[in-house]
């Protein structure tokens, strides 16, 4: 008990980023596309777990809002609008394998590299991700909110009024074909 008490989040984090990684291959080498947004889907959610195992319970809801919700909605709807059996079939690209080989073992070392020096050093000492706000100890979303509606709540709503603006130019635009 005592071990599983010790290891499990870091257990769960190696758990989670398998999934993860396993996901991103799934995307990249699944032939049907709609079995390649499954597998993006899976692994905006392991992404979010990971988020949340960092205590960025913000990061993690963002995540899943914007990358589970629009984007994936978006890529579903070019799936379903696209003619996929009138695409014409092409030959896979393997001439660059053996620098994409090459290219993940590199990222390999430099990962066991990162995570041998942070052991060594001692990163990630502090589980817990609280912020202080007005003296007091808050949740990190909490902290984002008081930061950005309080010390940037001006740039805030410039950038909302840019975006307003973006998007009915887009819809005049859009309007006049």
């Amino acid at each position: 008990m005592n071990f599983l008490l010790a290891h499990g989040p870091a257990i769960l984090f190696y758990l989670l980023a398998v999934v993860a990684v396993v996901g991103g291959l799934g995307v990249v080498t699944l032939r049907n596309p709609m079995y390649g947004a499954v597998a993006l889907l899976t692994t905006f959610l392991a992404v979010a777990a990971l988020f949340i195992l960092r205590h960025a319970e913000f990061l993690a809801a963002v995540q899943i809002f914007v990358y589970g919700g629009g984007i994936l909605v978006l890529f579903l709807f070019v799936i379903m609008l696209m003619n996929l059996q009138r695409l014409p079939q092409e030959e896979r690209y393997v001439e660059g394998a053996p620098f994409a080989l090459a290219v993940v073992v590199l990222l390999g070392v430099m990962l066991g590299v990162l995570l041998a020096a942070a052991r060594f050093l001692g990163a990630g000492s502090n589980p817990a991700a609280l912020t202080s706000v007005e003296g007091q100890v808050a949740g990190n979303t909490e902290a984002v909110a008081v930061s950005l509606y309080r010390n940037y709540l001006l740039p805030f709503e410039i950038a909302s009024i840019f975006l307003l603006v973006a998007m009915i130019g887009a819809v005049v635009l859009a309007r006049r074909d």
